[in-house]
């Protein structure tokens, strides 16, 4: 209900007085508190005793007010409005064309279907306010709603959940990182759409409570909002899973780029996610930013390139996306964040005979491929591109000119308009002699449900994968190649 979207559908089908019935399944949650207006209003009719007055009886009583002629009859139609908004339930939604019902407790089936059964029978746009509570019948979720909004495994006869790794997740080296760094700068705010925790941010709200903002699950306006900070000089910061920023694309292009305004934009749960399934992935954030003018792309390999990419972007005069996975980190020991080289690349493996350009966590496959090759004794050079945008242009002349059979683009991403297609047209724009391109990555279709470890592996983004990829690029060099080879293993 905090979206846009909900609200154009509501204005639309009371416009048109359509025959539909909405449910609105009300536990008070999203994945954390909600929060808003609109969740405000929800509880006032959760709670306050005069909504579960009878509404037939309260509309006959305002029928009875005699009408007034002259110049009184505004005022009496006024006083009628008035007495309906403070009397009637659901006055919001009646406002808007729809007749409202509720509201119902959601657990007690014979009276919620017998409602629903009503409602069935009449005209226009109904609406039904469903009370429910999120993780019902079980203590254990009903007392951390929160927590087990996804449930992993645990016990459940002594509730011990599987004992968590010391090792930190990405999500949470950010948060630590972008706290420490609102330390020093007090014009740093963080944004969030109704994921505080899920971004690593609940460190950051309580340590600066008046610079978190949490607007609710509304993507579009997290943007535009951070685009009007940025703008009266303050340093916003999104934080938001990649596949929730697709929402909010038009707000990305026309509100903050095409102003040029210094938005850092942390895509997390960037690549392939895992259990969450097929609307978690986030296999397209390079795709739609990359072509955008103005912005910039950073994909760490690991948990310190996390710490200095946050530190640089937030250092830069424009908008800055940095994107990583749901996944453990390496464990290193952390590094005091410094600024990156603005645009440069690393080579971080020598070879004369393929190049292994990997994104992000996907250069430690490559790492490993490289030492699995030289065992079969073929050399493969390892490139770290760090930037995706904007790529490193004298690092790709230099690697593409020393080797002999070709380059190995590897990215958790969808190949369409990913990096290995930003390869390419760098290549093609500069003109350099024919070189054989494979890429590895995600081809035209959606991936499913399944652990990280799994999903990659099927998807040929393994040490395995990348050693057969080069092994082909060894083997099938003098046999006519096109320019490029799509492969997802």
């Amino acid at each position: 209900m905090g979206g846009g979207l909900a609200f154009e559908a509501l204005n639309h089908a009371g416009h048109t007085g359509t025959d539909l019935l909405v449910v609105l399944n009300d536990n008070e949650m999203s994945i954390a508190q909600n929060v808003g207006a609109m969740a405000a209003y929800l509880d006032r009719l959760r709670t306050d005793p005069k909504y579960f007055r009878v509404k037939e009886d309260v509309e006959e009583i305002i029928r009875k007010i005699p009408a007034i002629g002259g110049r009184m009859v505004k005022s009496a139609e006024r006083l009628k409005d008035a007495l309906k908004f403070l009397l009637v339930p659901g006055m919001l939604f009646e406002e808007l064309g729809f007749t409202y019902l509720g509201p119902v407790n959601g657990h007690q089936l014979d009276a919620l279907l017998g409602v629903l059964r009503g409602a069935q029978k009449m005209r226009g746009p109904v609406l039904i306010h469903v009370l429910t509570k999120k993780g019902k019948g079980f203590d254990f979720t009903e007392g951390n709603p929160d927590i087990y909004h996804g449930i992993g495994p645990f016990d459940p006869q002594s509730l011990a959940k599987r004992q968590d790794s010391a090792i930190p997740t990405y999500t949470e080296v950010f948060g630590r990182t972008i706290t420490a760094a609102a330390a020093t700068n007090p014009k740093l705010v963080a944004i969030t759409a109704a994921m505080a925790s899920g971004t690593g941010l609940v460190r950051f709200a309580k340590a600066y409570p008046e610079r978190f903002f949490d607007v609710g699950i509304a993507e579009q306006h997290a943007v535009t909002f951070a685009a009007g900070l940025a703008s009266a000089g303050f340093r916003p910061v999104v934080a938001v899973y990649s596949t929730f920023l697709q929402r909010a694309y038009d707000q990305i292009l026309h509100d903050v780029c095409l102003q040029g305004l210094p938005v850092l934009f942390a895509l997390d749960r960037a690549g392939v996610v895992g259990e969450d399934g097929e609307t978690h992935h986030g296999l397209f954030d390079l795709s739609y930013l990359r072509h955008i003018p103005g912005i910039s792309i950073i994909a760490p390999r690991e948990e310190n390139m996390l710490r200095h990419a946050v530190t640089t972007a937030l250092a830069h005069d424009g908008p800055v996306a940095v994107r990583y996975p749901r996944d453990k980190t390496t464990g290193a020991a952390a590094e005091e964040p410094r600024l990156l080289p603005w645009g440069r690349g690393e080579l971080l493996r020598q070879g004369k005979d393929v190049a292994i350009l990997a994104v992000g966590t996907a250069v430690h496959a490559a790492l490993e491929a490289a030492e699995q090759l030289s065992r079969l004794g073929l050399e493969a050079a390892v490139v770290d591109p760090v930037f995706i945008k904007p790529l490193d242009e004298e690092l790709l002349r230099e690697v593409a000119a020393s080797v002999r059979y070709g380059l190995l683009t590897v990215e958790e991403h969808a190949l369409a308009g990913g990096f290995g297609a930003a390869v390419l047209e760098l290549l093609a724009e500069i003109g350099l002699p024919l070189l054989p391109v494979r890429r590895l990555g995600v081809p035209d279709q959606f991936v499913g449900h399944g652990t990280r470890e799994k999903l990659l592996a099927d998807l040929g983004l393994t040490m395995a994968g990348i050693v057969n990829a080069c092994l082909w690029l060894a083997g099938e060099r003098n046999e006519g190649l096109p320019w490029a080879h799509d492969e997802s293993g």
